[in-house]
């Protein structure tokens, strides 16, 4: 699905850009960066406990502020089928709680299946010992949608 909300709308015009991506949770949320053009690869940034919409909103955007992101990309889960589920509008009204503590653009992108993709990953990779690790599993998660997005660009 491409991305909703898009600011930048070639991938030239991301060049430089700080990207952070967001994978929304209620026990934690991971989150990935990259600065387009200057880091060979999206980094896993960790995750934040969460507590509420609003705590977590106002963590995210001092990450924002203190680290000179220009936009955010946030998984917004569907059914495999494409349709919205309830934690489909759960994801968007944090979006709406988020655009309330920043300026910088929320482009929203489906993450269906990224938790499984993540998974596979890690038992792929020999940085998680071939296991899954769930203390950075919803980092993963968040790098695997800054990825797509990225992608989309080049699928255009």
């Amino acid at each position: 699905m491409p991305a909703k909300n898009t600011r930048y709308m070639t991938i030239e015009n991301l060049k430089n850009k700080r990207i952070l991506s967001v994978d929304y949770g209620q026990k934690f949320t991971g989150l990935a960066t990259i600065r387009y053009g200057v880091d060979p690869f999206v980094l896993m940034h960790g995750r934040i406990k969460f507590e509420s919409d609003k705590q977590l909103a106002k963590e995210i955007a001092a990450i924002v502020d203190d680290e000179f992101m220009d936009q955010i990309v946030i998984g917004v889960p569907f059914f495999t089928d494409g349709k919205a589920s309830k934690m489909t509008e759960t994801v968007r009204a944090f979006i709406k709680e988020l655009s309330n503590h920043t300026s910088a653009p929320i482009i929203e992108i489906d993450e269906t299946l990224t938790t499984f993709e993540a998974e596979e990953r890690m038992k792929q990779d020999p940085r998680f010992n071939f296991k899954v690790d769930l203390s950075q599993i919803d980092a993963m998660s968040a790098l695997i949608i800054l990825e797509e997005y990225l992608k989309s660009f080049s699928e255009s």
